[in-house]
């Protein structure tokens, strides 16, 4: 197990993705906040991260309203947060995190690509914006770090911060549909939990969107990798969408 130490954040695991607010413990992105700068290159050794997320921003920007705002829920090292912002250079791309040093991370990275990103450090279930205010939520593994009752309180607080019409796109693990796969994932349940990714082994990411409001809920794509499956998800809040002038391509 990674060295721990206190810190008035939840508990925050190999990406810095939230565990639980009952705890006060935190554990930085890969253990040791030392190994927070090898976190891209460790990810991108073991799975095909750039490429799911690429998939994961075509489908989010996909007729995207002009002057749009897009929120980046458990940005990590902004590595989504900048892909974004690269696609869409007219939208107002935020990133929302708990662990202040991959915050900085992201940020150097945003500086070095000559781009400016808000990116707040903070609670996935209490975020520091305005109810209403996003055109786009859009996640890439970091739900599968949350326990249930997190997950809730979490996509209960993304489908208030979506304008009505407004979409929550997520990339993260997937149900397990064969026994081979199920036993892929078992090392990513050892390292992040195995009740925290329980939901996502069982297929219940999507009846957990349901429960928060969000309306045509559906997986749209999968792939199987070293360790278990990644799932695209998309989901709509209820109502209509304002009338917009334009769209980004």
């Amino acid at each position: 197990m990674p060295n721990v130490r206190r810190a008035r954040v939840p508990r925050l695991h190999l990406r810095g993705g939230l565990v639980s607010a009952k705890t006060e413990t935190y554990v930085p992105a890969l253990g040791l906040p030392a190994l927070t700068r090898f976190y891209d290159l460790v990810v991108r050794l073991t799975l095909p991260e750039f490429e799911q997320k690429k998939r994961l921003a075509d489908q989010a920007l996909r007729e995207l309203p002009a002057g749009a705002r897009v929120l980046d829920l458990g940005s990590g090292t902004g590595t989504l947060t900048l892909l974004l912002k690269q696609r869409a250079p007219g939208a107002d791309v935020a990133g929302l995190d708990g662990d202040p040093e991959v915050i900085a991370v992201a940020r150097a990275k945003a500086q070095r690509a000559g781009f400016e990103l808000d990116l707040r450090q903070g609670l996935s279930w209490e975020p520091p914006f305005e109810e209403g205010s996003f055109d786009r939520v859009v996640s890439s593994l970091f739900f599968h770090h949350l326990r249930t009752e997190d997950k809730r309180r979490t996509l209960a607080k993304a489908h208030d911060l979506l304008r009505p019409g407004g979409e929550l796109h997520v990339l993260d693990w997937g149900e397990a549909r064969s026994a081979l796969t199920r036993l892929a994932f078992l090392p990513v349940q050892v390292l992040d939990g195995f009740g925290p990714t329980r939901d996502n082994v069982r297929g219940r990411l999507l009846p957990l969107f349901e429960e928060a409001g969000f309306a045509s809920v559906e997986e749209t794509g999968r792939r199987n990798t070293l360790f278990g499956t990644l799932s695209l998800y998309r989901a709509v809040r209820p109502g209509s969408a304002s009338p917009c002038t334009g769209r980004f391509e």
